[in-house]
């Protein structure tokens, strides 16, 4: 690689820094909530327009001013971009062009930006089908450019005018001839969804986990080449990616297969364009309600079972289906049906009857209250332990995942155990504090992970507890039962303790006499 080309690749700062500063379009207008998606659907307009168009331009170079030939051969391409027609109520053509962020970009000043924008989408949809479609639901069918939420007519062409503008800026030129080897699309994905995490309040845990959080809990479950990996409430699919990422860097090995669900559309759309930003193609994201309509099933109709299970659910969700419980015809509930009010155990219970019989691993982040809380909660915690399914139960740091302080826990399962025993981690002094939110860092990750597989007692920091310490402590999972990290104040010597007392009384009597002195020259005093 020349100097000059070394010079010419973009930094991941600097694409950060245009997407972050093209959110300043819809500042004012609409909330983050709502932006969000319009942000990053034209991330990934113009990501697969700058991919195309360096392709096309490659062989143009290749082969020389070949239309019909270059055409034909980017048929091949991993996505197709196709035409895009625009008729008149009598169905007169009165406009074509490719369905590009190019091609829109220099139609921007002119009337009907919004439409242009959805229909361009639409096609580029139904020209890629499954990459973009699942069971017939669209990626892009919970997102339209041609919205009243942008204003009348007028302000909305000119929102998206500018919206268009600020992708067309040169930071924003995502071709892989300036990209380089670096996934920069993909960390700029994650970066603008870390960021709307980060001021979107409670609605950010819908649709993210902590980048450090996905790391450990990948390192945690050692996903292998060939094996299929699940999220039943897979957000953006980030926990879902970085379980791929550890096969490919451990094993140099693509042999993975990605599952997930996602109950919020918007949120499902995500996980589609992320995945297919981040080139995986092998993967199967459905949306619906993983609780209530589980749709990742075999032949049969009957749960499909995983090698990795992993999930980061929401917390203690009130209304997640506890009147149809009892009669899940998956029999997901037989060790108990969880409290009308915490759905923590309703996610753990339908992770358990998915991992694979032989084998099968599983890791949940919970709140603490799934730890120790009593009634049908303690009896389903209870029998999870007695068939010695629970591994470890893993404390983290306070103040870790967006729009909640609290702390939360992994628990880690698994089938086919060795023995009985759970191991216990207090990991929640150790972290790297942020300005808002508390990190892990790579040195606190690596202490869980080497902790955790050479599953033996540290002091003040983990404890390996048989079952029948877990029995004598009624299956409370609290973690300060097992792991004590009081430590002993030092002893006080009164005596030394008197005697600098008096040493400070007589520098205070000495100093009031010095001020007195002062004072009295000056004529304030007697």
């Amino acid at each position: 690689m020349s100097d000059l080309t070394k010079q010419e690749l973009i930094s991941q700062d600097a694409i950060n820094k245009s997407l972050w500063s093209a959110c300043d379009t819809f500042r004012g207008t609409i909330s983050a909530d709502t932006y969000k998606d319009f942000v990053l659907t034209m991330l990934f307009l113009k990501y697969i327009s700058d991919v195309w168009q360096d392709h096309y331009d490659g062989y143009k170079a290749e082969y020389g001013d070949e239309p019909e030939l270059i055409e034909e051969m980017m048929k091949s391409e991993r996505f197709v971009v196709p035409m895009v027609e625009l008729k008149n109520d009598d169905g007169e053509v009165i406009d074509s062009f490719k369905a590009t962020f190019y091609s829109l970009w220099e139609r921007r000043h002119e009337p009907g930006n919004g439409q242009r924008i959805d229909i361009c989408l639409h096609e580029l949809e139904e020209a890629n089908g499954t990459k973009l479609k699942d069971a017939g639901k669209s990626v892009f069918q919970d997102i339209s450019f041609n919205t009243d939420k942008l204003g009348e007519e007028k302000q909305k062409n000119t929102i998206l005018r500018h919206l268009l503008e600020d992708f067309a800026n040169e930071d924003m030129n995502l071709r892989p001839s300036r990209v380089g080897s670096l996934d920069v699309i993909g960390n700029a994905y994650e970066y603008l969804i870390k960021n709307f995490a980060a001021s979107g309040g409670q609605k950010a845990g819908e649709f993210y986990t902590p980048p450090e959080v996905s790391d450990l809990i990948a390192e945690l479950l050692d996903p292998k080449p060939g094996e299929s990996i699940c999220d039943p409430a897979c957000g953006s699919g980030s926990l879902l990616m970085k379980c791929g990422r550890k096969i490919k860097e451990k094993y140099d090995s693509k042999q993975y297969a990605l599952y997930g669900q996602e109950a919020i559309g918007s949120t499902w759309s995500l996980a589609k364009m992320n995945m297919f930003l981040h080139g995986e193609d092998n993967h199967k994201i459905e949306w619906g309600d993983t609780i209530r309509n589980p749709k990742l099933l075999d032949q049969n109709g009957q749960l499909e079972h995983f090698d990795i299970v992993t999930a980061n659910p929401p917390f203690s969700l009130d209304k997640w289906g506890h009147d149809q419980a009892s009669d899940d015809k998956f029999a997901r509930f037989r060790r108990g049906v969880p409290p009308k009010t915490k759905g923590d155990y309703a996610f753990i219970l339908h992770m358990i009857e998915t991992i694979k019989p032989t084998g099968g691993r599983m890791g949940v982040v919970v709140p603490h209250g799934v730890l120790f809380r009593g009634s049908s909660e303690g009896k389903i915690r209870t029998k999870l332990i007695e068939e010695n399914l629970l591994d470890a139960v893993i404390g983290l740091p306070e103040k870790l995942f967006y729009g909640t302080g609290i702390p939360a826990a992994i628990l880690l399962f698994k089938r086919s155990k060795s023995d009985d025993s759970v191991l216990f981690i207090d990991a929640s002094r150790e972290f790297k504090a942020g300005k808002n939110q508390n990190l892990l860092s790579s040195e606190n990750i690596q202490k869980i992970v080497d902790t955790y597989q050479n599953r033996a007692t540290v002091d003040k920091y983990a404890y390996l507890a048989t079952k029948d310490e877990i029995k004598e402590n009624d299956y409370n999972l609290n973690i300060p039962r097992y792991v004590d990290t009081f430590e002993e104040e030092e002893e006080i010597d009164l005596m030394e303790v008197r005697a600098e007392r008096e040493q400070l009384k007589a520098k205070l009597n000495e100093l009031e006499g010095e001020m007195a002195g002062f004072l009295k020259e000056l004529g304030y005093g007697a």
